[in-house]
């Protein structure tokens, strides 16, 4: 189990009290109506796991009712940075795919 900061309640808590609820920063199409049955179905039901530094959205149940975003190590379970809706990650592509020195 790890502890959550939330951006909203400012506050740090169990991780009971949240809901993992998947990848965060998703782009919506632009124009759903073009897309065929298959890049449908991709876009609403495959997503990125990746080993490493990922972007999470989580639920804050037991606390504020708000969604935010989580920068966390799939590997280790470190949380790197927690930021509200429509925030961008501090964390860069570089540090994400082990670029950065």
């Amino acid at each position: 189990m790890f502890q959550i900061y939330c951006p909203y309640c400012q506050e740090t808590r169990e991780e009971e009290e949240f809901s993992y609820s998947g990848e965060a920063h998703i782009q919506r199409p632009l124009d759903p109506e073009a897309l065929s049955d298959e890049q449908w179905g991709d876009y609403l039901f495959f997503r990125k796991n990746p080993r490493g530094i990922h972007h999470e959205m989580w639920y804050h149940v037991a606390g504020c009712r708000r969604y935010f975003n989580v920068t966390r190590n799939t590997v280790s379970y470190e949380i790197l940075e927690t930021y509200p809706m429509g925030a961008q990650p501090r964390v860069s592509e570089a540090v994400k795919t082990g670029e950065a020195q």
